[in-house]
């Protein structure tokens, strides 16, 4: 596409993006939840998370919508994510979970008579037809929001009883850890929505909301999902022999071995209840070598970084989460230790952590530099050394790593 074309494209859209946004502003001037007008508050427009919250609070959600909204955080829940449904999904895929293949997504979308999205064109046309664009401002608006990045996450979504209606708030911010909701009661026929009805955790942990927030690990692959995309492939599955059952001089055959994560424990919340579940990223930074009778040879040294993601929910701190995970495979008995480092994502700018790994060979002990990726925010759970000793003394018991306990088995 020329330049020139593309810009044009580009200019246009945000006029009329502008255009629509100044429609629905002025239209909702008068309108005052109790915390300032919507014209007037910073946080209070229209795509922001407060303005997202609010409008979904006026519309008319039925058993339909409800039913939608809790398929497609169950189905985000169960691709081992978090309870979460993101607005390109409500807008291009209703009713589908972060994770979910196309096959599924092109099931779901026929499953519904009157999803979600068709109730928010009604609410964005309501107010953009008082204004010169009509049904293209409100497709304008429906792409904005697809492409904003929130999300309706709903915690502890699998108490919910089929019936309730949720409250709706928006995460504030700040780490704070309540915040004012709206609730849709029916009066009179129509629905009515009261706000500032206070929530915090122990509320939604006793009855259903929704929280609108911004999605931090979509881009994320958890292990769950890509166990399924390898078509059930064992776990336990090591390198290819060809890469590792090298003999020495001598013939003698070393062998090999595997390191898995059996389960994993959180002891405590790292985030506020409305960023939504922990994101854990687990990294084990290790050495492989092949071997020579008398010494190893030059440059035979491979560093490998293995990196795994596990989302733990609000309701599982404190349990055990079933996590059947190869960490380490197909390494000697000469290896002495890996690098080990769990983060808690929190975003930020990419940065990483210089370490080392040691193998020891004919008592000689080599080593050689590592760098681990992760973020500036991401909270560092743990990260040092740990030694195959160490591992072999623990045996089935769980080894504690900071906030976190792992259980381990060293085959």
């Amino acid at each position: 596409m020329p330049k020139t074309l593309a810009a044009m494209k580009t200019g246009k859209l945000f006029m009329m993006l502008a255009a629509c946004s100044l429609a629905l502003l002025s239209c909702s001037k008068a309108q005052n939840d109790g915390h300032g007008s919507q014209a007037t508050s910073p946080d209070g427009g229209l795509m922001s998370l407060r303005g997202v919250a609010r409008m979904l609070a006026s519309l008319p959600i039925g058993e339909e919508q409800l039913s939608e909204v809790w398929d497609a955080v169950s189905s985000s829940s169960g691709n081992g994510y978090d309870e979460e449904y993101m607005m390109c999904d409500l807008v291009g895929s209703p009713g589908a979970g972060v994770g979910d293949s196309p096959e599924s997504r092109a099931r779901t979308r026929a499953a519904y008579k009157t999803p979600l999205r068709d109730l928010i064109a009604d609410y964005y046309s309501a107010h953009a037809l008082t204004r010169a664009g009509g049904n293209t401002c409100v497709q304008a608006l429906l792409e904005e929001l697809s492409s904003s990045g929130m999300q309706i996450y709903w915690p502890y979504s699998e108490e919910w009883d089929g019936e309730q209606r949720p409250l709706i708030t928006f995460d504030p911010g700040y780490g704070a850890a309540s915040n004012y909701a709206y609730e849709i009661a029916w009066k009179d026929g129509s629905y009515e929505v009261l706000d500032s009805v206070y929530v915090d955790e122990n509320v939604a942990a006793s009855r259903p909301v929704w929280v609108v927030n911004r999605n931090d690990d979509s881009g994320f692959t958890p292990l769950e999902l890509f166990t399924r995309s390898r078509s059930g492939a064992s776990l336990l599955q090591t390198r290819a022999p060809s890469a590792f059952d090298e003999e020495d001089e001598s013939s003698e055959v070393f062998p090999h071995h595997n390191l898995l994560i059996k389960d994993f424990t959180m002891l405590r919340q790292y985030d506020s209840w409305f960023c939504g579940a922990s994101e854990f990223f687990i990294q084990a930074g290790s050495l492989y070598a092949r071997y020579a009778d008398t010494e190893v040879e030059p440059g035979s040294f491979t560093p490998e970084v293995t990196q795994l993601m596990i989302v733990v929910r609000r309701n599982q701190v404190g349990k055990k989460v079933p996590f059947e995970a190869l960490l380490l495979s197909g390494f000697p008995d000469q290896l002495e230790q890996f690098a080990l480092l769990i983060t808690e994502s929190d975003g930020g700018t990419r940065t990483s952590w210089k370490c080392s790994a040691k193998v020891m060979i004919k008592s000689k002990s080599y080593g050689a530099d590592i760098e681990i990726p992760f973020y500036t925010n991401d909270d560092i759970v743990w990260r040092g050394a740990v030694g195959m000793d160490y591992l072999r003394s623990l045996g089935t018991a769980e080894g504690r790593f900071g906030d976190v306990r792992i259980s381990f088995d060293l085959q």
